[in-house]
C-alpha cells in the first residue's frame, strides 16, 4: 500500500525516476522566448488599457437592480449619451448598483452625463455619486507603482544573496519573476482587460508566489550540492535532481491555488465586476508562469551560470579523468582469457600476446599426461 502511496513521488525524490529538464533547457528558452516576443508584441501593438486610477477620468456610481443584462444595457445606452467620446467602462457593484468610468471630463459634461445616467437608472440625480480622478494623480500613481517594484526586485536579490551565499542565484530568480512579469502585463494587453490597482495586487501577488516557488526549489539545489567536489555528479545533475525532488509538490501547489483563482475569474467575468476580473486574471495567468519558471526558467539559468565557474569546470574534468580511468581498467579485465591447458595469457589492445608465468600445479599436471617427460 505505501509503495503505491509513494510510487511516482517518491521515484523522483530518491532518483530512480528522473527527466533531464537541465539537458532540454534549449526547448524551454525557445517557449518562453515565443511566449515573450508574443507579450512584447501586444503591448507594443495595443498597449494596455489603463483605469482612470491611472490615466484619470471620472467614476461614476448609480443606484439600479442589476440582472443578467444589465452591464450590456447600460453599456450600449451610455454609447449614445450627448457627451461624444466617453471611452465609457461599466461594471456592476453587487446587484444593487453600477459604476460607469468615463474619460476626463469638464464639470459642464460631467452634469450633463450625470443627468442622462439618473435618467437611465430611473435613479434620483442627488444619488448619483460621481469622483473626478485629475491625469496628474494618476501618474503620481504610476510612479509610486514603479517605485514599489524596483524595491521589491532589490530586496528580493539582496534576500535571496544573503540567505543562499549566491548572488548567481539571485539573478536566476530575477530572470525568473522578469519572465513572469512580462508574459502577465503581455496577455492583459492582449486579452484587452483594464488595469487597475486590482491589477497590481495580483501582479505583485503573483511575483511573491513565484518567488516562493523559485526559493523552495533552490533550497533542494542547495543541499543537493553540498560536497558536490567530493560525489560524482556535476552541478547541473545535482540541480536536475532537485528540480525532480519538488516536481510533485510544485505541481499539487499550483493546482491547489489555481483552482480558487479560476473561479474568482470566472465569478468576475459572469458578474460582469471589474476588480474581480482584474485580479482573477493576474492570478490566474502570473501562478500559472511563476510555476512554470521556476522550474523551466530558474533552474536551467541558474545551472548555466554555475557551470561556468572555474570550480566546476575542473570538477567536470575530474570526473571525465575518472570515467576515463574506470573505462580503460574495465576494458582491460574483459581482455584477460585463460587458455584451456590453463596457461594465462593477456591480449592487449593491439592484439599482441604476452605469456604469464606457469603456475606449479600445471606443471605438474602436465607430467601426469601421457607422453611427457
Amino acid at each position: 500500500m505505501s509503495t503505491t502511496k509513494l510510487g511516482l513521488a517518491h521515484r523522483l525524490y530518491t532518483g530512480k525516476v528522473s527527466y533531464d529538464f537541465i539537458k532540454n533547457r534549449k526547448l524551454w528558452y525557445a517557449i518562453s522566448a515565443i511566449l515573450l516576443t508574443v507579450s512584447i508584441l501586444a503591448l507594443v501593438i495595443r498597449g494596455l488599457t489603463l483605469g482612470i486610477e491611472f490615466k484619470g477620468g471620472t467614476d461614476f456610481q448609480a443606484p439600479t437592480q442589476v440582472t443578467a443584462s444589465t452591464v450590456d444595457d447600460v453599456r450600449s445606452a451610455v454609447d449614445n449619451f450627448e457627451v461624444p467620446d466617453l471611452g465609457a467602462q461599466v461594471f456592476s457593484i453587487g446587484t444593487d448598483a453600477v459604476r460607469i468610468q468615463t474619460r476626463v471630463l469638464t464639470p459642464e459634461e460631467t452634469s450633463t452625463v450625470r443627468a442622462a445616467i439618473a435618467e437611465l437608472t430611473g435613479a434620483p440625480p442627488a444619488d448619483v455619486t460621481y469622483n473626478a480622478i485629475g491625469a496628474s494623480w494618476g501618474q503620481q500613481v504610476s510612479q509610486q507603482a514603479g517605485i514599489a517594484l524596483v524595491v521589491f526586485v532589490v530586496l528580493v536579490m539582496l534576500l535571496i544573496w544573503v540567505w543562499f551565499r549566491d548572488w548567481k542565484m539571485s539573478v536566476a530568480a530575477i530572470v525568473a519573476l522578469a519572465h513572469d512579469l512580462v508574459i502577465t502585463v503581455g496577455i492583459y494587453a492582449l486579452v484587452g482587460f483594464t488595469v487597475t490597482p486590482a491589477t497590481v495586487i495580483g501582479v505583485l501577488t503573483i511575483l511573491g508566489y513565484s518567488l516562493y516557488d523559485t526559493v523552495v526549489v533552490f533550497d533542494k539545489i542547495k543541499e543537493n550540492v553540498a560536497g558536490l567536489s567530493d560525489s560524482n555528479k556535476t552541478y547541473s545533475q545535482a540541480a536536475n535532481l532537485g528540480v525532480n525532488q519538488v516536481l510533485v509538490r510544485s505541481i499539487n501547489t499550483t493546482i491547489i491555488g489555481v483552482l480558487p483563482v479560476a473561479s474568482l475569474l470566472i465569478a468576475g467575468s459572469v458578474l460582469s465586476s471589474g476588480p474581480l476580473q482584474d485580479l482573477g486574471l493576474a492570478l490566474f495567468i502570473g501562478m500559472i508562469a511563476g510555476a512554470y519558471s521556476s522550474i523551466f526558467i530558474a533552474t536551467p539559468v541558474l545551472s548555466t551560470l554555475k557551470e561556468r565557474e572555474p570550480a566546476q569546470v575542473e570538477h567536470r574534468a575530474t570526473l571525465a579523468r575518472r570515467i576515463e580511468r574506470a573505462t580503460a581498467k574495465s576494458m582491460r579485465r574483459s581482455d584477460d582469457v585463460v587458455l584451456e591447458d590453463g596457461d594465462a595469457v593477456a591480449v592487449t589492445s593491439t592484439g599482441g600476446v604476452r605469456s604469464q608465468p606457469r603456475a606449479a600445479s600445471s606443471r605438474a599436471d602436465r607430467r601426469k599426461r601421457p607422453g611427457t617427460r
